[in-house]
């Protein structure tokens, strides 16, 4: 019994212990997350500032659409399209593209910086 006893003792010393260390680190820690909570709600006005712009900006895009025989095709989705294609086939993304369009094939054939390939074609 006397064990018992004592080693409950001894148990909730250290338990006395573990709490105190708990709470100086926690004590620590609070003026770091405040710093880093003050931090991230900066980065995200910013962040939230680029958004808004880059949204601005691709809104303010020209469309070019090309109608023939009852089809509508989106010429900037096409050229999106292929430059996602040529990425597709393991190469870096392209600088320059030019984009052919062919409706009666139902493809578009495409250049890299002035290159093409027999690959570089996507469907429509």
């Amino acid at each position: 019994m006397a064990r018992t006893k004592k080693a409950a003792e001894e148990a909730a010393v250290k338990v006395e212990e573990i709490k105190e260390e708990v709470k100086s680190v926690a004590e620590k820690a609070v003026p770091v997350v405040k710093e880093a909570a003050a931090k991230a709600k900066s980065t995200g006005k910013r962040a939230a500032a680029k958004t808004k712009a880059a949204v601005d900006k691709a809104v303010a895009k020209d469309s070019y659409y090309l109608q023939i025989s009852g089809n509508e095709i989106d010429v900037a989705a096409v050229a999106e399209a292929c430059k996602a294609d040529y990425k597709a086939k393991g190469h870096r993304t392209p600088k320059a593209v030019t984009v052919y369009i062919k409706p009666e094939e139902g493809v578009a054939y495409y250049t890299v910086n002035g290159k093409g390939s027999e690959d570089f074609k996507i469907s429509l």
